[in-house]
């Protein structure tokens, strides 16, 4: 009684054709996609500001005229959050293309998580629900399930508890689609996608296959993917995306948390990888709601330092733009080093100079700051160029997370008769806590070292969850993880990551895994809307981990 559930988007603007070729590469019940994101709330709200009918994946409605045919030609049910802020909205399109293409299909959605109303101020503020009103719409029978702004692993928990006949109390079950959720929700980064150790062995990685679970009645599942599609499943891979944007131990969803560290991961073969294990507990009794707002308007020039006295000409041109700089809200200047000694190209002896600005007023950060930047052409420093003209200030966003009752959303599954199933909040709740830290393992005797990165050891995944970032660390021996788990500390992962010096710095163990999980409070600003940093969603943060160097055991390299 085995359920397949597959994945063909990670993100809104992922590879197009994936539904297509999820639906013609196997054998699958369940097509899952997910769209959302934090940034995409905020797109999707301006979108909606202009036209107020939009708000959802249009590129969701394109698939489907390729592939709904196909589909259902092949039994296979659809679900989707690409509803985004209008998952009505949606259905009705599907429908419309539906009657078009004179196939007969039963579209339903899923609504209740918008709670903009009651959060004057927020673009869009949505709660991220579970899997039950999905599971409501696939039992009465729905084709197509469209959903707004649920949790990204409730698109495979919903079809696994109408498919099993699970309850709200069946916490380990449910716990067990979460994990195998979560490791589908971001497509290819499961088979081989943005991979710390890319690099070993001879996989085809130019076109990672998207990856599906085979989910089993007691909630374990074997990750795995179409044969003969690119990339590789293994246990390493799945370790990756395990750890990416979590936080510890305990995995919070609306249905149900799930125990990462119970989760135990074994090789079943050639491209599977077994998930076993997971235990789940009672969901904390608030849930989520991710506020997005727009925080005013920012501007960038990059200035190009050639040649010598690199840091003089930084400190010419800031002075020249202070004057226009210290009247704007806040300014950044980041200075890249990105020249060489005696280099052999004009670019490779050049540095890059950034100045990021942010005002409330569009004028402020926009003709003020280009009109500053383009008369120093022939005023400044020798070489004066700039990578392109500043323009006239773009606005950005904000991310804020609050959290509100179970019951202060009335969470509903749209049948595709109309009929509308009220989804009861969950009864049974548990206050979240952090579970006492595992005692470490024994350290490895002392022996030779050399100085040598990270990377040569361990892997890493690093993302976003607000103004947080995440960095996963994994090791894949035992004798590895016994170094790991001494070595890798907050205060050496600080001194590693110098830009974390200040800020609060959490350590999570997950020994089932061999890996240590860190959580960087505030490194993002405002979020990713923000582009607060360089890397705004912090997704290299770990590969610049893997790339700083210790001393690391010589029986390890």
């Amino acid at each position: 009684m085995t359920l397949r559930i597959g994945n063909a988007s990670g993100f809104y603007g992922d590879r197009f054709d994936a539904l297509r070729e999820m639906l013609t590469g196997g054998e699958l019940d369940v097509l899952t996609g997910d769209y959302l994101a934090e940034l995409t709330m905020l797109i999707l709200g301006r979108d909606r500001l202009k036209d107020p009918g939009a708000g959802y994946a249009r590129t969701f409605l394109r698939q489907l005229e390729e592939c709904l045919g196909l589909a259902q030609e092949r039994g296979v049910r659809i679900v989707a959050n690409a509803g985004g802020l209008n998952p009505a909205g949606l259905a009705d399109r599907v429908r419309e293309l539906a009657d078009r293409l004179g196939i007969a299909v039963r579209v339903a959605h899923v609504e209740g998580d918008n709670l903009t109303s009651a959060h004057p101020g927020s673009l869009a503020a949505h709660a991220y629900l579970g899997g039950f009103g999905i599971a409501e719409c696939l039992r009465a029978g729905a084709d197509v399930v469209v959903t707004g702004r649920v949790t990204d692993a409730a698109l495979v928990t919903g079809p696994a508890a109408a498919h099993f006949g699970w309850g709200p109390a069946d916490f380990d079950r449910l716990a067990g689609a979460v994990v195998a959720g979560h490791v589908l929700e971001c497509g290819t980064q499961t088979t081989g996608g943005n991979y710390a150790f890319f690099a070993d062995g001879s996989h085809d990685l130019r076109r990672p296959g998207f990856p599906l679970a085979e989910l089993h009645e007691d909630g374990a599942a074997v990750i795995t993917k179409h044969p003969g599609t690119g990339g590789f499943v293994d246990v390493g891979t799945v370790t990756a995306q395990l750890l990416y944007e979590t936080q510890g131990a305990r995995y919070a969803g609306p249905d149900v948390t799930a125990r990462l560290d119970t989760v135990r991961l074994t090789q079943d073969g050639p491209d599977r990888v077994r998930v076993s294990g997971v235990r789940g507990e009672a969901p904390p009794p608030t849930l989520k709601v991710g506020l997005n707002k727009l925080g005013g308007f920012r501007n960038e020039v990059v200035f190009v330092l050639t040649g010598l006295d690199i840091e003089a000409k930084a400190a010419l041109v800031r002075a020249q733009m202070e004057p226009v700089v210290g009247k704007v809200a806040s300014a950044r200047w980041e200075l890249a080093r990105t020249d060489r000694v005696d280099a052999d190209t004009e670019e490779t002896a050049s540095a890059l100079l950034r100045l990021v600005v942010r005002d409330p007023d569009q004028d402020a950060v926009g003709r003020a700051l280009s009109g500053a930047a383009v008369e120093l052409a022939l005023a400044s420093y020798p070489g004066f160029h700039v990578l392109a003209p500043p323009g006239k200030g773009a606005p950005y966003g904000v991310f804020e997370d609050v959290y509100v009752p179970h019951g202060a959303v009335d969470h509903v599954a749209v049948l595709h008769d109309g009929r509308r199933i009220p989804v009861a909040p969950a009864r049974d709740t548990l206050v979240l806590e952090d579970p006492a830290e595992p005692e470490p393992p024994a350290p490895l005797p002392q022996g030779p070292t050399r100085r040598a990165p990270l990377g040569l050891v361990a892997g890493a995944r690093s993302g976003d969850k607000g103004g947080n970032a995440n960095v996963g660390v994994w090791v894949r021996t035992d004798e590895a993880w016994r170094w790991l788990a001494h070595t890798l500390t907050v205060d050496r992962f600080r001194e590693l990551l110098p830009e974390t010096a200040d800020l609060k710095v959490i350590r999570h163990q997950l020994p089932n895994l061999r890996a240590l999980n860190f959580v960087v409070e505030g490194i993002l600003g405002a979020g990713v809307a923000a582009q607060h940093r360089f890397d705004p969603q912090a997704k290299a943060l770990g590969e610049w981990l893997r790339s700083r160097h210790l001393d690391i055991p010589e029986a390890l390299l």
